[in-house]
């Protein structure tokens, strides 16, 4: 943890800004910023962030060390939580001293003789209404999350919710590309198929899938090749028998 002045917050955060928008993937963002806030939340010893899936269920990622997966098991088996409650309500949601507190009596008290984690602060990561998830940190310290801590720990929840949904908005575009690329090179194989062998479309594709199948190959790289050479690929040939 360091202390980070307060005339020198705005500067950090522009910083972080800057860093947050440089990464190129999801896990490196959830990664930069559990990072930033042991290094900028007062108090701040471990962190990591919760995120919700579509499909139903809750991840721990970009854990700082492994105290925060251990902490958050505790909290997902139990069913309650400061992390299970920010992800539902739009609050600050700290624990002053886990030994004593009564909120979440089935995880608090559990979680400080487990995992000697005495405070908490778990802030919601939404935008617009959606939510993507908990920033969580921990501290092995009683009452270390005073109210600069959790102001600091707000605005960098922002930064965090908003780079985060950059991220995965940039991650769909590649793979919206990736996918667009693949389906003009299977395209163009099964036309060339078509081509030569008088196949229809159904036949060509379908000369494809087996191809991709025996060869244990990805369809995209089987239709790559036969673009490229002219040729289906083939299984590389038997050794004579003896």
């Amino acid at each position: 943890m360091t202390t980070v002045p307060n005339g020198e917050l705005a500067e950090v955060f522009a910083k972080l800004a800057r860093q947050l928008q440089a990464e190129d993937t999801p896990r490196k963002v959830q990664e930069r910023v559990t990072r930033a806030a042991v290094d900028t939340v007062d108090g701040c010893d471990h962190a990591a962030i919760s995120l919700v899936h579509r499909r139903g269920g809750i991840e721990t990622v970009a854990a700082t060390d492994d105290v925060p997966p251990r902490v958050d098991a505790i909290q997902y088996e139990a069913g309650q939580g400061p992390c299970l409650d920010a992800l539902i309500e739009h609050g600050v949601f700290p624990i002053d001293d886990l030994a004593n507190d009564k909120r979440w009596p089935s995880f608090s008290r559990r979680t400080a003789e487990e995992t000697g984690v005495r405070s908490m602060l778990s802030l919601r990561l939404f935008l617009e209404g959606d939510t993507i998830g908990a920033l969580n940190m921990y501290s092995r310290t009683v009452q270390a999350f005073d109210e600069q801590a959790c102001a600091v720990g707000t605005i960098l929840a922002a930064h965090a919710a908003i780079a985060m949904q950059a991220a995965r908005e940039h991650a769909h575009s590649k793979q919206l590309d990736h996918a667009l690329e693949s389906n003009r090179e299977i395209g163009m194989a099964m036309g060339v198929l078509m081509a030569q062998g008088r196949m229809t479309q159904n036949q060509a594709f379908e000369a494809l899938r087996q191809a991709s199948q025996h060869l244990n190959r990805k369809l995209h790289d089987v239709a790559a090749e036969l673009v490229e050479t002219g040729q289906l690929p083939q299984p590389p040939a038997s050794p004579p028998s003896k």
